[in-house]
């Protein structure tokens, strides 16, 4: 068994106030914690990756097909591999999740 700390592994700001790290990690799957501050922004990208998501805190307007869809905390979501989505937090207090990404994101761009 491995044990991965959130608080043993140093973020990355992937893009201004939008901040990352990659967690425990399998050959099937990854685990990732992400913290956007208000008013950040995810450029829209898509990823080979399957992305399911869970968030704990705040709020996130996720960007999808010219479409937005607001998640509040207890809210879980699925991104399928290649499809096109960005974030955004409008609103007040950072908006915290667990993200697992299957398979892993080994070399995300944002790491280089």
């Amino acid at each position: 068994m491995e044990v991965v700390p959130e608080t043993a592994v140093e973020s990355t700001e992937a893009v201004d106030d939008v901040h990352l790290k990659i967690l425990a990690g399998g050959t099937e799957a990854n685990v990732q914690h992400f913290r956007i501050d208000p008013g950040a922004v995810v450029p829209e990208h898509s990823h080979a990756n399957e992305q399911l998501g869970y968030l704990l805190s705040g709020a996130l307007d996720f960007h999808v097909d010219g479409e937005t869809v607001t998640i509040e905390p207890g809210d879980s979501y699925v991104f399928h591999g290649d499809e096109p989505h960005g974030a955004e937090n409008t609103g007040d207090e950072p908006a915290v999740g667990i993200e697992v990404f299957s398979p892993p994101r080994e070399n995300p761009d944002w790491r280089d």
